[in-house]
């Protein structure tokens, strides 16, 4: 079957630059028809490297067959060319600096007047909206005011910035969803819209949310609530040194500890039943001084096998290096030879969705021609419900778990979709944890705006009421392991006969295919496998893994999943067919490390690395006033320098380095004093802010970033994200609570599937459907 690739058609304007061009790069790979507009007085230069000779690597890759055009907008001809061109845009994506003459020379605001039907996508550090607008960030000011910082390294000691530029990657996952559910519903009402998006709250939603949801091992406690504790996180999931290397193990459930505790031997000082319950393992040092014990004499290879065998979550903690050479990632074909400059190719990441079984990537050169997308046929018949959200009229059927699998649906439930969760107590989510009739905050955060439907799959009398609830649905999502949408009948193939115009999208660890594609897999896996785990380590001490409590990637990979929704959906409006899209993490993550894996290549085929900041500059984290406060000080060039050395009094020749100066200026204040005058001189800054900091900040408080939830089920008021696009047309997102467990089951059946009374409580008396009964004792 020919590819047809789902934004094909969608014409994109881009006039950003920096680390946000990796939007554009999104978009590009799915079909759009990219031009890479450098407008005269409003575009400047920001290459991102690593820089080899004169190459920009993550430019390079992030522009690679995408068209260029300059222009000059002061001459007539130049203007008539640049309205010309918006005219022909569906989308503008700009990152002028708030405040700067770039920004007046653009006016967005008059194009937006002059070309209501353009969705714009209006890109800076901090927002258009707030007193901090002008403030600018860089990776460790991101990492650090989004209260991820705070949750990396080892306590005690300085926060670990992570590999990668992950911020900025994260955020145009986001942005790019956001701009795209608008241009979908552009379509149907023929309006536009500005977005104002802020990079901080796309690393701050999309990296590791402080107040959305957490991983298995939170045991449903939100992550602003749980206190930094070196041994349970080493607990939670450890990594053990064996015979080669060292190894990363998940032992999360009952039925995982029951197949370590057979793969060691069934040892008889933990036999007894209370290790069944995670909490009794996590607090038993012993136990992981056995599971070291056992480990120390076997390879790494011995123990991936050995642990897939047993249903215990095993992988090899890889260099980078090892994982790129593993015979997965070449059986996937993950990777091409691109020239990122003429004569000079590089291994560069073929997309990270697959959409019909095919890797969505842009061609080497750029696409033209394709008619352009016009209408919305298909959702321009549906009723909307006045809610000002973007994606009413919509239907999902989520059959996702854990984060991965909450946040897809709940990006469409808060953009306006009805989400109908399937689920059944004989495989509840893992994300219940405890009663299922209590809420925790992480379900409540990942579950909201959504509907439960109690079914139990696993009979075909449940299974035929799923393909009845299809076929009124537009999108099937889950993030099974490979093999088990077939084996419950929900994956494309069968769907697809039952509803023609059904995209359903599926994310796993590896990826449907290749050798790794039936292992078991969670994020903290999914980071050793590829070799991220052995990255997030303090320089020169290989040993301390310290990515153990964030959640990433499964919020990012959340995002491309919706991304790839909504462009199937797009297709759909062109095509009237359907279609499907598979994520993997694992290729998501390594994605985010593209620039990195390209530029040592390079390297080795005898290239040269420069970079261009100054290598004494200060950049990284100093003490502040108080015990284990830090702040992030960033400078870029010599203009930050100069401006450091007069907030801090520094001058050449007084005995001391710049670096000390500012260590010994910082310890003196607290880390909001330093952020704060540092900023107001334009040297990117950052308090390290804690979780449940972050909420009480300024700077969130004026986005409306967060809002407090009394939650029926709840032991107490649940702190929930808030806006998701800031633009003139798209409302906040619903209150809709998360359901237990079946909650809706009977309203759901009733009015989708057009069952009576009778023949609800006759399904319910066999098991096939199912709803809570939920004592007035049982609320808290």
């Amino acid at each position: 079957m020919s590819y047809d690739p789902p934004l094909s058609g969608v014409r994109i304007l881009d006039l950003s630059t920096g680390p946000m061009t990796a939007v554009a790069r999104l978009f590009a790979d799915l079909g759009a028809e990219v031009t890479v507009l450098r407008l005269r007085g409003v575009t400047g230069e920001e290459p991102v490297g690593p820089h080899i000779d004169s190459i920009d690597v993550q430019t390079a890759i992030n522009r690679h067959g995408m068209a260029t055009a300059d222009l000059d907008p002061a001459t007539a001809a130049g203007h008539d060319q640049f309205t010309a061109l918006l005219a022909d845009a569906d989308i503008l994506i700009e990152n002028t600096r708030p405040g700067s003459p770039a920004e007046a020379t653009l006016a967005v605001r008059d194009i937006r007047a002059a070309h209501p039907a353009l969705v714009i996508l209006s890109i800076s550090d901090f927002g258009r909206d707030n007193e901090y607008c002008g403030w600018q960030a860089t990776g460790p000011v991101l990492h650090a005011l989004s209260s991820e910082l705070s949750r990396s390294g080892i306590p005690g000691r300085e926060p670990l910035i992570p590999p990668a530029d992950l911020p900025y990657q994260v955020a145009a996952a986001q942005a790019a969803v956001m701009t795209l559910s608008l241009f979908l519903d552009r379509l149907r009402t023929g309006e536009g819209d500005l977005i104002d998006f802020s990079v901080l709250d796309g690393a701050m939603q999309t990296l590791d949310p402080p107040f959305g949801t957490a991983g298995s091992a939170s045991a449903g406690v939100a992550l602003s609530a749980q206190q930094r504790n070196w041994d349970a996180e080493r607990q939670r999931y450890p990594i053990i040194a064996c015979k080669d290397g060292h190894v990363r193990i998940c032992i999360l459930s009952k039925r995982q500890w029951h197949g370590m505790f057979a793969l060691m031997g069934s040892p008889e000082e933990f036999a007894d039943p209370s290790y069944d319950k995670l909490g009794k393992r996590f607090h038993s040092p012993h136990l992981l001084e056995a599971i070291e014990s056992f480990c120390a004499d076997k390879t790494r290879a011995e123990l991936e096998r050995a642990g897939q065998a047993h249903g215990v979550p095993t992988a090899a903690v890889l260099t980078l290096s090892e994982a790129l050479n593993a015979d997965h990632f070449t059986a996937r074909g993950f990777f091409r030879d691109v020239e990122l400059a003429p004569g000079v190719p590089a291994p560069v990441p073929v997309g990270v969705s697959e959409i019909d079984g095919h890797r969505a990537s842009a061609p080497d050169t750029p696409a033209t021609g394709s008619d352009r997308l016009g209408t919305a046929p298909v959702l321009s018949t549906r009723q909307r419900r006045g809610q000002g959200l973007p994606l009413e009229g919509i239907r999902v059927l989520d059959l996702g778990v854990i984060v991965v699998g909450a946040d897809t649906g709940r990006l469409f439930g808060d953009l306006g979709a009805d989400v109908v969760k399937i689920e059944h107590s004989a495989h509840p989510d893992g994300l219940r944890v405890g009663r299922l009739t209590s809420m925790t905050q992480p379900f409540a955060a990942g579950h909201r705006n959504k509907r439960s439907i109690g079914i139990d799959l696993r009979s075909a009398e449940g299974r035929d009421l799923a393909h009845r609830l299809v076929q009124q649905c537009d999108v099937v999502l889950s993030n099974f392991k490979p093999g088990v949408a077939e084996a419950l009948g929900m994956d494309h193939a069968t769907l697809r006969e039952i509803n023609p115009g059904i995209v359903v999208v599926d994310s796993s660890a590896f990826g449907p295919t290749g050798p790794w594609a039936e292992r078991l897999g969670y994020g903290p896996l999914v980071r050793a496998a590829v070799g991220f785990t052995n990255l997030w380590v303090y320089p020169g001490e290989s040993e301390t893994f310290c990515d153990t409590v964030t959640v990433y990637p499964d919020h990012v990979a959340a995002r491309i999943g919706t991304l790839a929704a909504l462009a199937l959906l797009l297709r759909r409006e062109r095509t009237g067919t359907g279609g499907a899209a598979s994520i993997s993490q694992a290729e998501v993550m390594l994605s985010h490390l593209a620039a990195d894996i390209a530029a040592e290549a390079l390297q080795r085929a005898g290239h040269t690395r420069t970079e261009p900041r100054m290598p004494d500059a200060p950049w990284g984290l100093y003490p502040s006033a108080g015990e284990d406060q830090w702040v992030t000080v960033t400078v870029r060039d010599e203009a930050d320098l100069h401006a450091l050395a007069d907030v801090i009094g520094f001058t050449a020749g007084d005995g001391r380095s710049i670096d000390a100066a500012v260590r010994a200026w910082t310890a003196q204040r607290s880390r909001t004093e330093a952020m704060e005058l540092l900023q107001a001189a334009g040297v990117p800054a950052g308090a390290v802010l804690h979780a449940e900091e972050i909420p009480g900040w300024g700077y969130y408080e004026q986005r409306r970033a967060f809002r407090e939830e009394l939650h029926p089920y709840g032991a107490a008021p649940f702190m929930m994200e808030n806006v998701q696009i800031h633009c003139d047309h798209v409302a906040d997102p619903p209150l809709g609570q998360a359901p237990l467990l079946g909650e809706q089951t009977a309203e759901i059946a009733a009015e989708l599937l057009g069952l009576d009374s009778e023949q609800i409580a006759e399904l319910h008396a066999r098991g096939v459907l199912e709803t809570p009964e939920v004592e007035a004792a049982a609320r808290p």
